[in-house]
């Protein structure tokens, strides 16, 4: 099985939702991981630490 194509993220362009995953990984200092190497690059760690703050944002949101 070959490689699936990856095409190039548009920052600019991006639904609310997947926005703020990049958003979180860039403040934690991920985004240049994730952008040169995709999502499978990041460990378990750093997955489960954005997913956390991606869910308290919601939280929080939801509370507003």
């Amino acid at each position: 099985m070959g490689k699936k194509k990856e095409k190039p993220i548009d920052l600019k362009n991006l639904e609310p939702e997947e926005k703020v995953k990049y958003e979180i990984a860039e403040e934690l200092g991920l985004l240049d991981k994730v952008m040169e190497h995709g999502w499978k690059s990041l460990t378990s760690k750093e997955t489960g630490r954005i997913g956390g703050l991606v869910t308290k944002k919601k939280r929080d949101a939801r509370k507003d």
